[in-house]
């Protein structure tokens, strides 16, 4: 255990001098680089298509959802009519048997 330890230290000790010199250097990244206007163009124009087709999948859940209430009703005044059909037969049913006695 006490060779790593020794190990350690002098590595320490030895990288010391290059963080320093490291930290120290004049030297500045490299601007960043300047767009051309037809890159900008060609950027921007990727942008707003990006933007249209947001535009375009939004209103198709708005619609989506829309189809979905009005079936639902549909369903809904289905389901009312065959009650209401079911109750009407059974009351004629009724109404033949009690003719027929």
């Amino acid at each position: 255990m006490k060779k790593n330890t020794g190990i350690r230290r002098g590595l320490a000790i030895a990288s010391l001098p290059l963080l320093l010199v490291g930290c120290a250097s004049d030297e500045t990244p490299p601007p960043a680089p300047i767009l051309s206007g037809d890159q900008m163009i060609r950027e921007s124009q990727g942008m707003a298509q990006l933007g249209n087709r947001w535009q375009q999948g939004k209103r198709m859940v708005e619609q989506g959802q829309n189809l979905q209430v009005e079936g639902q009703a549909k369903i809904d005044e289905g389901r009312r009519m065959i009650e209401e059909g079911q109750k009407i037969m059974s009351e004629s049913e009724e109404g033949y048997k009690s003719i027929k006695k």
